[in-house]
């Protein structure tokens, strides 16, 4: 199943992001993803499986970094198959 994260890493300064922020997306690129970097947040496409696994990096690796809030939406993207 494909689906999208958004995600937002706190606290956020535009234009001088912390080393939190700097943290949780090397994290996302470190498990093969190129995260969109959008004006309220950020997103990465991909299998669930693949994006759950980046997205537990970024978290461990935002928080560790100082991060306060991790702020996550995960969307479906395919149609759900029928029973």
């Amino acid at each position: 199943m494909r689906v999208v994260a958004e995600f937002t890493i706190e606290p956020f300064v535009e234009g001088a992001p912390g080393p939190h922020v700097h943290a949780g997306l090397d994290a996302v690129r470190a498990a093969g993803f190129e995260p969109e970097l959008g004006p309220f947040g950020s997103t990465v496409t991909g299998e669930l499986s693949a994006v759950s696994a980046a997205i537990a990096d970024l978290l461990a690796a935002a928080t560790a970094a100082g991060a306060t809030r991790v702020s996550l939406q995960i969307s479906r993207l395919d149609e759900p198959r029928a029973p």
